[in-house]
């Protein structure tokens, strides 16, 4: 289940060399609706189920945080700051579902899994903080406020739980995000950015793969896994970013990036293993 769930931010860590390449520059909106809304639609053809009751709202509210908002954040944070420095941000994800999940699920983060997270970081931090890198403010924040947007997002369904199957779920939760950004991209953006050949391929892969399928993966993962060891695995995603920049960007990886780059991985797959003292069990908790 782990592995299978781990391909979602594998498939994520492919957003920044594809927005480099492919996509219209100075777009982030219309970039994540039109990653967001096809998928979705797609996935409601395929499920052929809608929310019924509370599930309607709380799927605005799921598609909101995971999708609606984190989307444009991150390909804000993708245009704005070279070199994928948004990634620490997505590497302190771990830490922001600790935070949240013991007043919402009731699940005690342990040291051992909080000093992984700090480990992550530190490991990305290496990664993608170089001297000469110059950092946007905007950018900044984007980042941050998509981590947490996730954080959130990823602690509210495990509160909640999967009423569906996971292409229901996925199909619910993408299209409501889409059509939260739809109307702020016509209203800040503008009209739609005209498309050559490069970039409906690019936004056909972040459509199709990287919300389709991954968040298929993703959601279905979410039920399975404690909080605690899911919110680990988006930390791959800057990790692949790094990967393909160097092979197909032509960046160059130092030494320090390199054990960055091993710091990571270590804390990604020890953080899946409850530690030395095991995990403390949570308490229930209702709808």
């Amino acid at each position: 289940m782990t592995l299978a769930t781990a391909v979602a931010p594998v498939v994520w860590g492919t957003t920044y060399v594809v927005t480099t390449l492919f996509l219209p520059e100075d777009h982030p909106l219309w970039s994540g609706a039109l990653r967001a809304l096809p998928a979705g639609l797609i996935a409601l053809a395929i499920s052929r189920r809608l929310p019924q009751g509370l599930w309607w709202g709380r799927a605005l509210l799921l598609g909101t945080l995971n999708i609606g908002a984190f989307f444009p954040l991150l390909f804000l944070a993708a245009y704005l700051l070279p070199g994928g420095v948004a990634a620490i941000f997505g590497a302190a994800g771990p830490l922001f579902v600790a935070v949240l999940a013991f007043p919402l699920l009731g699940e005690r983060a342990t040291r051992w899994r909080l000093g992984w997270g700090v480990v992550a970081v530190a490991g990305v931090a290496l990664m993608v903080l170089l001297p000469e890198t110059a950092l946007s403010a905007t950018g900044l924040l984007a980042g941050l406020a998509s981590a947490l947007a996730m954080a959130l997002g990823t602690v509210l369904s495990k509160r909640w739980g999967r009423p569906v199957g996971p292409m229901s779920y996925a199909g619910w939760q993408l299209t409501a995000g889409g059509l939260v950004i739809v109307p702020l991209a016509v209203l800040v953006e503008g009209p739609p950015p005209q498309l050559d050949a490069a970039a409906i391929g690019g936004y056909a892969w972040l459509s199709l793969i990287g919300a389709l399928l991954a968040y298929v993966l993703w959601f279905r993962g979410v039920g399975h896994l404690p909080a605690g060891a899911v919110a680990f695995l988006p930390v791959i995603s800057p990790l692949v970013a790094a990967l393909l920049g160097w092979l197909v960007l032509g960046e160059s990886l130092t030494p320090v990036q390199l054990g960055g780059f091993t710091l990571a991985l270590i804390a990604v797959s020890s953080a899946q293993r409850p530690g030395p003292m095991g995990l403390r069990k949570p308490r229930e908790v209702t709808s």
